[in-house]
């Protein structure tokens, strides 16, 4: 088998937890005289100007860190890095507290409204952004995903070397995971109970969907505690599909309160309106260390505003 190329290490430090855009020339070669001819072509989301005003300002650096002016020659496999031109970002309010940090881990409570990693239109104003300028850990990367509308806990690995472990405790379902919902009671709907279906999450939709196939996920769900017509929910995911828990409680008739999507898409809200989380939380995690082979368990400190202040959540409406 052919060994991956190793990607140098870049010359250009990150901005605000963000990594600098790498790009490496065709090692194949190509038609391209110089480096300004192949940039043109190879980026066509990047208007002319912008490549010409990077050149131009010595903003594309090489491998040791010498700007590449436009008229470099075209040198195949070669590495190049810039900075991306990234838009305004409204940033969310809301602090992102740290629970545990050690040699291997970071463990945080995030917000609602914050997004776990860079994506679309959210890059600065993201946990890992944030993590990696506030704790000056530029390697820290993700051990999983947490929707940006959800909050609770999200794990960080501080080595590159050692994130395979634990995102592998997550692929064998080696996690124990706990969250916390409120929605609405409804006597006919039997709990606890476990539910499973197979969902489909179609890039460039916001919604999943369920089909009538083989299940490839499922999620025990139990009623904790109901008062005023709603109630306080303990959800168990053993697998992690996209919008798994809000899927499935909607499909049981009891959607998340707050939630934007389920049981039907609503119009996007303002990026500055911060009014009504989804009432979904990652309450715990459970799992053995792979590292150390010790038993860890991270539990929220954050509630649920719809079952700790009704009156506020309802005046927010």
């Amino acid at each position: 088998m052919r060994r991956r190329s190793t990607v140098p290490a870049s010359p250009l430090p990150q901005r605000s937890g963000v990594d600098p855009v790498h790009l490496r020339l065709p090692v194949a070669g190509g038609p391209w005289e110089t480096v300004r001819a192949y940039l043109l072509e190879r980026l066509p989301a990047v208007a002319a100007q912008r490549v010409e005003a990077l050149l131009l300002a010595g903003g594309v650096v090489g491998e040791d860190g010498r700007a590449v002016g436009a008229a470099e020659p075209f040198r195949p496999g070669a590495h190049l890095w810039f900075y991306r031109e990234l838009p305004p970002e409204v940033p969310v309010p809301f602090e992102l507290e740290v629970l545990h940090r050690d040699e291997h881990l970071v463990v945080v409570d995030k917000p609602h409204f914050l997004a776990t990693t860079p994506r679309g239109r959210h890059v600065v104003e993201t946990a890992l952004s944030r993590l990696r300028h506030t704790l000056e850990l530029p390697a820290l990367s993700p051990a999983h995903r947490l929707d940006r509308l959800t909050a609770g806990l999200a794990m960080f690995v501080v080595r590159p070397q050692d994130r395979g472990a634990y995102q592998t405790l997550f692929r064998d379902r080696l996690v124990g995971k706990e969250y916390q919902a409120v929605a609405a009671v409804d006597p006919a709907v039997e709990l606890p109970r476990t539910v499973r279906s197979h969902i489909v999450k179609e890039r460039g939709r916001i919604d999943a969907y369920e089909l009538d196939e083989a299940p490839n996920s499922e999620s025990r769900i139990e009623l904790l505690e109901r008062r005023d017509g709603l109630g306080r929910y303990l959800l168990r995911p053993s697998t992690g599909r996209t919008h798994q828990l809000r899927l499935h409680m909607s499909g049981l008739g009891l959607p998340i309160l707050g939630d934007p999507v389920y049981p039907v898409v609503l119009p996007e809200t303002a990026p500055d309106d911060f009014r009504r989380p989804l009432q979904l939380l990652s309450s715990a995690v459970e799992f053995t260390d792979p590292l150390t082979g010790r038993p860890r368990r991270f539990e929220s400190r954050r509630t649920l505003a719809a079952w700790t202040d009704p009156e506020a959540w309802r005046a927010e409406a």
